[in-house]
């Protein structure tokens, strides 16, 4: 998730792409689509070669009533269309060039050692009862009954198309159009999730739980980053990380070229892919493009309360709330000495752990916030704080994700309604960015000098301590967030979409 509260959907800061490649980037890239409040989420399967093509045909048809919106995010309303591998391998993408992804995108999140690092297995109590209800079902991970550690996963997906729009009605009629672009070439919605910002009366998008949502997010600065004025943008001391953090072929972290897919020359003879990053007799199909992580959440509301109101001690469940989070209700980051003053009517979000709560008397060290963005807080000295900051930085990604489900009437009562978070990000380096800070700061039992604790809002049933003088509290935190279903998706750039639209699939090649 996302250091704030659950999760982010806030305008990105005052940073946008050079005309050249704004025109080559799905909008999704620059922003969340903020103006436009409804969405969905469509998760596609392709037709099996065997029974009918699935070239690019139904990808042209649904552009063409659906245009994939580019980063200069005039579009109204927006779209946004990512692929799994195996959609990749589906809609015919040849054999040499899928090998050309990374790893972990190839073997897809449900892969088992990544399961374990995500803490998706069965018995972490962290996966609903059903299992995952849905993935990319790449080929080394077929699930098999007998196995016992492997979850199977009902519904395969080969690509999600994210819709945004003003309103409801607006939404409906945007999305018929491609449902029935879809249906003609027999590409199937397999699953659907009606996504929202859940925006309160005063205009501030709140997660389920009830906290306020959209409060950090990293600033890319590279060449080809620039101010809403087109001025150089430089980097920001506390969010800064590198263009390629977030756009294959840009300088990443390592300030080198952030690798992606390509393509051989032969296979693109009509020059939809540019030549620039790429080796001698490639072409470069991952330039402007991004892995996007997209994880279904579910969250029991009333199991939150009911776990904050056994664990509160002698004080209130809010409070308690609180420091899980390590933000008030309303966004404002926890301090020794109370909430950090506002920016106007914003939550104030430039500060340091290390300045302003080095041992977790406010905002805790264990706390689901201070996990996901440790900034300097993990410096043993003021001396090393600014590197252990710029660390911290290299692990960043950027937020897209939105709610689904309706509000609940009482947070106390379980209404039997399914909800929950769409988490979505987006990243270049999966290992080193989304994987990481899941593996390493949220679901680390060792995090901070902590022992035996992890995320007490995403990880599972345990203590989460809260530093105190004299003495700590450390309550019991049950488990109110379950993984329902997710995938890697490579989301690709608008010449990518162009050359995937020209591919014809080998119909001797069957697609599990």
């Amino acid at each position: 998730m996302g250091e704030g509260s659950v999760m982010s959907d806030a305008a990105d800061g005052s940073w946008r792409l050079t005309p050249e490649h704004a025109a080559l980037t799905q909008g999704l890239m620059v922003s969340p689509f903020g103006h436009l409040a409804e969405g969905s989420a469509l998760f596609l399967e392709l037709p099996a070669p065997l029974r009918q093509p699935a070239d690019g045909a139904w990808l042209q048809a649904l552009r063409a009533v659906c245009p994939i919106t580019d980063a200069t995010a005039k579009q109204v309303p927006a779209a946004a269309i990512a692929f799994t591998w195996t959609g990749l391998q589906a809609m015919g993408l040849d054999p040499d060039t899928l090998a050309t992804f990374s790893s972990a995108f190839i073997e897809g999140m449900h892969q088992i050692d990544r399961k374990r690092r995500l803490s998706d297995l069965p018995d972490s109590g962290t996966v609903i009862d059903a299992g995952p209800q849905w993935s990319g079902n790449t080929p080394d991970r077929v699930p098999d009954p007998s196995d016992p550690t492997v979850d199977h996963t009902s519904i395969t997906v080969h690509a999600a198309l994210l819709l945004y729009a003003a309103d409801t009605d607006l939404l409906a009629t945007f999305e018929a159009a491609a449902t029935s672009a879809l249906s003609d070439h027999g590409v199937e919605i397999r699953h659907r999730l009606e996504l929202s910002l859940r925006f309160d009366a005063q205009g501030q998008a709140r997660e389920h739980f009830g906290f306020a949502d959209g409060l950090s997010q990293p600033v890319p600065e590279g060449d080809s980053i620039v101010s809403h004025t087109n001025a150089a943008l430089p980097r920001d001391r506390l969010h800064g990380i590198a263009a390629g953090d977030v756009l294959m072929g840009h300088l990443n972290a390592q300030n080198e070229p952030a690798p992606g897919p390509m393509v051989a020359r032969a296979c693109d003879p009509q020059n939809f892919l540019p030549a620039q990053g790429a080796p001698e007799g490639f072409r470069n199909l991952g330039l402007d493009g991004s892995y996007l992580v997209m994880r279904e959440l579910r969250q029991d509301v009333a199991a939150f309360w009911a776990s904050m109101e056994a664990g509160k001690g002698d004080q209130d469940a809010e409070w308690l709330a609180s420091h899980v989070v390590g933000r008030t209700m309303n966004g404002d980051v926890l301090t020794p000495a109370g909430a950090l003053p506002r920016v106007g009517k914003d939550p104030h979000n430039d500060f340091t752990f290390f300045a302003t709560d080095p041992h977790g008397l406010g905002c805790p060290i264990g706390s689901h916030v201070r996990r996901a963005n440790p900034r300097d807080g993990l410096a043993p000295d003021a001396q090393t704080a600014p590197d252990l900051l710029q660390a911290a930085q290299n692990h960043r990604i950027l937020r897209r994700g939105r709610k689904f489900g309706p509000t609940i009437a009482d947070p106390r009562q379980d209404d039997g309604a399914t909800r929950g978070l769409l988490f979505m990000c987006l990243n270049t380096d999966l290992v080193r960015q989304f994987e990481f800070v899941q593996q390493t700061w949220m679901l680390n039992t060792s995090f901070g000098s902590l022992m035996h604790e992890s995320d007490p809002l995403l990880g599972p049933h345990g203590r989460f301590t809260i530093p105190a003088e004299p003495l700590r509290y450390r309550p019991v935190i049950d488990t109110f967030i379950r993984f329902a279903g997710g995938e890697y998706f490579f989301l690709p750039s608008l010449p990518a979409l162009n050359y995937l639209q020209s591919l014809q699939t080998n119909p001797m090649i069957a697609v599990l």
